[in-house]
């Protein structure tokens, strides 16, 4: 049996129904394989278990860790060679990416969330090539490099059976291509083109693997309406019924998917998808930036909950989603960093200060995030949005004992005025450096900028020296096909007319 004191000069255990942060000043946590199992004043846990390691201390401030509600892959597009684009031409731009080798790049971004305090992480894996054992093969090493790190992550292959290029046919788009670009560009959509029910056998292969019992769990990832045929929705909905995994989609992220919603469907995308059952409590809308208020309403009624990504939503000139309309509706609304953050990173504090920042429209009397909304959609909102629901996100008896200890002198140094409310110092001036130390279900898998399970510069390394390579074949062409089709995919939506 493990047992730990985790202790500090406040412990935040989560809020209150009124939204109020639950702060305990001089406490300790008790924690008994990997679970809390006390909480109480210090004094008098030191008494009972004189004993018991300690985590923290003076000086200290400990809270839930955070999770980051939408992430897709380690190593960034931009790092990797694609430049940020609007959504739809950001496809083609993807082109240019270099091949990184999936366990490796999944250990990139866990460093970089790990260190700004992440301890859970919904991975959306939303390309993989190859036949179901490849796939299998890639969603087993990235599985597997969340392990190696300790990390509690939420893995999902996101389901797609059309449109993989624009928002209409493959056949169509290749149709529209100059005859020599034809045949290297249907090889390529073909290598994404799995069957629907081999999608659907990856996730029960995964299912059955992990459970989650442990701190690995499978949920569903209908990916979004223009990728997703109608025998796809079904099959999605009825995957959820059959096995009551929660699902995350995303949705009207672009002003372009809604007028593709229009042209496919008559109306909204959400009224749309709810015609097949996938609106209610198990799903998660990832983006929503042009949900309408009626869409919201649906929401609302149904049950779900709503995955903010502010960073991507500006990277890719998506637009800027109304989150203080999604707070309102009193739904779990979550915080996603996505492919990468402003900084082209996945630093989850610095997400938490651009959410809070972001969305502070003109005028004395209108409605802005505080701090602790922001907070609880990294922590709750963000667990509300995974398989492990309540057991994560917050620290109450019971809970598992996902723990991030600050350094609450890096995060105020030199000077902060202490009447101003904890939770507002941290939002607006916590950064990575701060955080000391990372625990998952009890176990220390960070402390003092080091990796406790595996060799952060060893693997940083690696990684250098593989992309150090010249370009494969393979890259080349792909890089090349990249600039060729360019204009071809900007010309399909140029008569699109869209309201912004």
């Amino acid at each position: 049996m493990s047992t730990a004191l985790i202790t500090g000069d406040y412990i935040l255990t989560g809020f209150a129904s009124d939204g109020t942060p639950v702060l305990h000043q001089d406490a300790a946590l008790l924690v008994i394989d990997g679970r809390v199992a006390a909480l109480g004043p210090l004094r008098e846990l030191r008494r009972v278990h004189p004993e018991v390691p300690e985590h923290g201390g003076r000086g200290r401030i400990v809270i839930p860790g955070l999770i980051n509600a939408h992430h897709h892959v380690g190593l960034t597009p931009f790092q990797l060679g694609a430049r940020d684009q609007p959504l739809e031409l950001w496809f083609a731009e993807r082109l240019r990416m270099r091949d990184v080798d999936p366990w490796l790049d999944t250990l990139y971004s866990g460093f970089e969330m790990v260190a700004s305090g992440v301890t859970c992480v919904q991975h959306l894996h939303s390309r993989a090539a190859g036949d179901i054992d490849r796939v299998i093969s890639t969603a087993e090493s990235i599985i597997g490099a969340y392990e190696a790190l300790g990390m509690r992550a939420s893995y999902s292959f996101a389901m797609r059976d059309q449109n993989r290029m624009i928002y209409a046919a493959d056949e169509d788009f290749i149709s529209r291509l100059p005859v020599h670009l034809r045949d290297a560009m249907a090889s390529y959509l073909h290598g994404f083109a799995l069957p629907l029910e081999d999608q659907i056998a990856v996730f029960h292969h995964l299912n059955a693997r992990w459970p989650g019992d442990g701190r690995i769990a499978i949920q569903i990832a209908p990916s979004n309406l223009h990728w997703l045929s109608d025998a796809a929705l079904d099959a999605a909905a009825r995957l959820h019924a059959a096995t009551g995994a929660p699902m995350h989609m995303h949705l009207l992220e672009t002003p372009y998917q809604k007028e593709y919603a229009r042209r496919r469907t008559g109306g909204s995308a959400l009224d749309f998808i709810d015609q097949f059952g996938l609106v209610g409590p198990q799903l998660t809308i990832g983006h929503g930036v042009w949900m309408t208020d009626d869409d919201l309403a649906l929401l609302a009624e149904r049950g779900g909950c709503l995955c903010h990504n502010c960073s991507s939503n500006m990277r890719l000139k998506s637009g800027t989603a109304d989150l203080n309309s999604f707070l309102a509706t009193g739904l779990p609304v979550a915080l996603g960093i996505d492919e990468a953050g402003l900084n082209d990173d996945r630093d989850m504090l610095q997400e938490m200060r651009l959410a809070m920042t972001l969305h502070r429209p003109a005028g004395h009397e209108s409605r802005s995030p505080s701090a602790a909304q922001i907070l609880q959609m990294a922590t709750s909102g963000g667990a509300a949005t995974t398989p492990f629901g309540a057991r994560i996100g917050q620290l109450q008896i019971g809970c598992a004992a996902d723990v991030v200890i600050l350094d609450w002198q890096k995060v105020t140094w030199p000077w902060q005025d202490p009447e101003l409310p904890l939770v507002d110092v941290l939002i607006r001036r916590a950064k990575a450096g701060a955080v000391e130390t990372v625990m998952v279900a009890g176990e220390t898998i960070y402390h003092m900028g080091d990796f406790t399970r595996i060799a952060r510069d060893q693997i940083l390394e690696e990684i250098a020296s593989r992309l150090r390579a010249p370009l494969s074949g393979t890259e080349e062409t792909r890089r090349s096909m990249a600039l060729e089709v360019m204009d071809h995919v900007a010309a399909f939506y140029c008569d699109w007319k869209i309201d912004t």
